[in-house]
């Protein structure tokens, strides 16, 4: 099932707790564009901050902000992380995992889904994450040397993703 979350504090929230309502999933797989990246970036940490330096589609603007009051510092992703990244560049892809998510709605939503993750039973069997993709070239062509990368080459990378999420346990120990 694939969900459209907001770009928006708190709404995207919101969505993703209606898109959890159900059978748990066996995995939950969150994507945000991060203009100027060349790689599909597999996120290790959020972080129990919004600090905007713009404001999201609706205005919001949230400085120095928890995304869940009272919450941990940070969550780590319960995905096989380094074992995506090395089975994708494997397969010829363009991956990398990136240490931080930012503070913008990217972030809040990871979160939010590792929070939910980490103190609901019922998705006790759950694993999540977060990726951020480069923009597609269509969106590049009005930013004159920006990176971006095909739609078929992102899907692709997330089929290999996926199926390495899906079937390795315990992630492998080599320099990200």
């Amino acid at each position: 099932q694939a969900v459209q979350l907001p770009c928006v504090f708190g709404r995207a929230i919101d969505t993703l707790d209606e898109a959890l309502v159900g059978p748990a999933p066996r995995l939950v797989l969150c994507i945000g564009a991060a203009g100027g990246r060349t790689e599909i970036s597999l996120e290790r940490a959020a972080l129990n901050v919004d600090d905007a330096r713009i404001p999201d589609n609706a205005g919001y603007q949230p400085i120095d902000t928890e995304v869940v009051a009272g919450g941990p510092a940070a969550y780590f992703s319960t995905l096989p992380i380094k074992a995506m990244v090395r089975d994708m560049r494997a397969a010829g892809l363009p991956a990398a995992v990136s240490n931080s998510a930012g503070t913008f709605v990217c972030n809040h939503i990871f979160y939010a889904l590792m929070h939910r993750i980490a103190t609901s039973p019922a998705l006790a069997h759950t694993r999540g994450g977060f990726v951020h993709v480069p923009y597609l070239p269509e969106q590049a062509a009005s930013k004159p040397g920006v990176a971006s990368m095909a739609l078929a080459t992102q899907v692709e990378a997330f089929r290999v993703a996926i199926r390495t999420a899906l079937t390795v346990r315990d992630d492998v120990r080599e320099t990200a």
